[in-house]
């Protein structure tokens, strides 16, 4: 059965075993698929990477959460009020 996979570098259960920061590295900064008998395992991502990934997951977030409130009445408060 053909699998998708969503990474340009793939290693192998066994590769990762053997040297986990040296298959990290081959991903050159982005994820890298984990084979299991051929067939993705899982995804191993590099902090920066998974970060990035995180920052922009909030920054969706809380424009969802300005569309929303782009309706709303404004209400004008003075700084000496906060």
């Amino acid at each position: 059965m053909p699998h998708r996979i969503l990474a340009n570098v793939t290693a192998s259960v066994s590769e990762l075993k053997k040297n986990p920061m040296g298959t990290v590295a081959a991903g050159d900064g982005f994820p890298v698929a984990i084979l299991n008998r051929n067939e993705p395992a899982f995804y191993c991502v590099p902090a920066k990477a998974w970060e990035a990934l995180l920052e922009r997951l909030e920054d969706i977030e809380d424009n969802v959460i300005a569309d929303t409130r782009a309706g709303e009445k404004v209400v004008k408060v003075s700084p000496d009020a906060l």
